[in-house]
């Protein structure tokens, strides 16, 4: 393997189809696509700062390195790259990759990261920034903190285990997730959504968890949250209380309290909805916006 050591490497595509080599304490500076069409690569303690390190690359290890504000958009159509303990600073890093493996990976401004992209497995990952993981597929996340909105729209095969999401309309239009063992906190979780199951989660969210075919939820815990479950077709078991629940479409809800019932049979068939709760402190068959 060839050995390229404390270099600092400038200009357009400065190692342009590298192949079989060993990238160590070096810097990428000025220079656009310096490692474009690349394959078989070890890098380590190396400074990315220009835009598009690493495009349509293939075998790639990374570790220690840091990618800065400007090496933007610098992981697209890559297949096969495993990075560990990093920092990438840099935006709309990963489009249309696969088979991506991240540990221990710090994202502190990853506003349109990881979009396309397939077969992804992380651990220890923190992200800040909106529309992180947009119609990813295949997604294994330990270990996960986000904060950030509008997080795995379109999104499919996704599960998500002791993790932590501030994140406001995350998991739209996607199908089948799951979380375990999770926090979640944000708006409008789960729109449009199919196939979505929550495993003793807690989660705080206005109008969460509506509009979705087929929500299961087991053993959750459901904190300032409201006007939940609209047109959803549910299976759903709730620790402790639910502020309101909202016209859902169909199934089974349980808590032992729900803090008002609205059920309006002008829009949902109100015999295909069980309700199971040890106490309902008010009903109605309307909301409070509705005439």
């Amino acid at each position: 393997m060839k050995e390229i050591n404390q270099q600092t490497l400038t200009g357009e595509r400065a190692l342009y189809q590298e192949r079989d080599s060993h990238i160590s304490y070096c810097t990428f500076a000025d220079g656009e696509s310096p490692l474009k069409e690349s394959a078989d690569l070890k890098i380590d303690n190396t400074l990315f700062r220009w835009k598009y390190p690493l495009w349509y690359s293939k075998n790639v290890e990374m570790k220690d390195c840091t990618l800065f504000d400007m090496a933007r958009a610098g992981i697209w159509y890559t297949e096969n790259i495993s990075i560990r303990d990093t920092i990438i600073e840099a935006p709309k890093n990963f489009r249309r990759s696969k088979d991506i493996v991240l540990r221990n990976v710090s994202f502190p401004n990853a506003e349109e990261t990881l979009w396309n992209c397939e077969n992804i497995d992380m651990d220890t990952v923190t992200a800040k920034g909106d529309y992180f993981a947009m119609n990813c597929r295949n997604v294994k996340a330990v270990n996960f903190s986000l904060v950030g909105n509008y997080s795995f729209d379109g999104a499919s095969n996704v599960e998500i285990r002791n993790s932590r999401m501030l994140s406001k309309d995350s998991f739209w239009n996607a199908d089948s997730i799951t979380v375990y063992d999770s926090f979640i906190s944000g708006e409008y979780l789960g729109w449009n959504s199919r196939n979505i199951t929550l495993v003793n989660c807690t989660i705080e969210s206005l109008q969460g968890m509506c509009y979705i075919d087929n929500l299961v939820m087991k053993n959750c815990r459901l904190i300032n949250t409201n006007l939940a479950f609209e047109y959803s077709q549910a299976d759903v078991e709730i620790i402790g209380s639910v502020d309101s629940v909202f016209n859902p479409k169909g199934g089974i809800i349980r808590a032992d309290r729900i803090g008002e019932l609205i059920m309006d049979g002008r829009k949902v068939k109100l015999d295909q909805t069980k309700i199971e709760a040890k106490e309902i402190g008010k009903t109605s068959d309307h909301a409070e916006w509705e005439v």
